[in-house]
């Protein structure tokens, strides 16, 4: 297909999980797929190996604005333009909400910087390229933890909710560039592979009895990047959990 043919997109923390099938899904219409990552190189550059497009991999930590900007000069030494950024990156720790001493100032720090100034720092460096397309986009990746209270630590649901009310508020400010976001509830990843109680949780609770996968979360950033008449959306992909809990 080539419904995205001549688009470029930047999807970061795209070395596996939702970034991923992100990045796929987005090649396989069309798109010249820039994947990136912070650590995992191998992985990255697999993934940007398999992509049935053009593709590059750049290796960056968003939370360090450098790093950051690197990625987008990479981006447009390659491919020349911009058209859609998916913040995928993010981090988090597994910290009991009722245990206030174990969410360090450590931990704490290190979310934001990720989460929140990372995410946001690329995105507005990223603005003055996607004010130049002709339909330019921005995805981020939140969490159904930015608008119930759960979460793996109180400082991560806080980051996601932060996340939330940015896309809003740059939605409203800066068109026709849109910005929406995809809020997914549990997802069967890497990271959560062996939470098991968890996913059982899920199956026993939400109404669609499952966890979600990251196809499904790409295949919601895939239809707000495809509507072009909606901007300042957060988009939830929970199979209705927030419906019953």
């Amino acid at each position: 297909m080539s419904e995205l043919a001549g688009k470029v997109a930047i999807v970061t923390g795209s070395s596996s999980g939702i970034g991923e099938a992100t990045a796929q899904r987005l090649s396989a219409l069309g798109a010249a797929v820039v994947v990136n990552s912070s650590s995992s190189v191998e992985a990255g550059q697999a993934v940007a190996e398999s992509l049935p497009g053009e593709s590059l991999y750049v290796q960056a930590d968003i939370s360090d604005q450098a790093q950051g900007r690197a990625l987008l000069d990479a981006t447009v030494e390659r491919f020349g333009r911009l058209d859609i950024l998916v913040n995928n990156a993010g981090w988090t720790t597994v910290v009991p909400h009722g245990d206030l001493d174990a969410l360090t100032d450590e931990i704490f720090r290190r979310t934001f910087e990720v989460n929140v100034f990372g995410t946001w720092w690329l995105t507005k460096a990223a603005m003055p390229l996607l004010q130049q397309s002709d339909d330019g986009n921005v995805v981020n990746v939140t969490s159904i933890a930015g608008v119930r209270p759960v979460g793996s630590s109180i400082a991560y649901s806080m980051s996601k909710a932060a996340l939330n009310q940015m896309t809003v508020l740059l939605a409203k400010s800066f068109g026709p560039v849109r910005v929406n976001a995809v809020a997914p509830g549990l997802v069967a990843t890497p990271w959560t592979a062996d939470w098991d109680a968890m996913h059982a949780g899920v199956a026993a609770m939400a109404p669609l009895h499952r966890s979600a996968t990251p196809d499904d979360c790409a295949e919601a950033v895939l239809a707000l990047v495809r509507n072009r008449y909606t901007t300042g959306l957060v988009f939830v992909v929970d199979g209705g959990v927030t419906q019953v809990m």
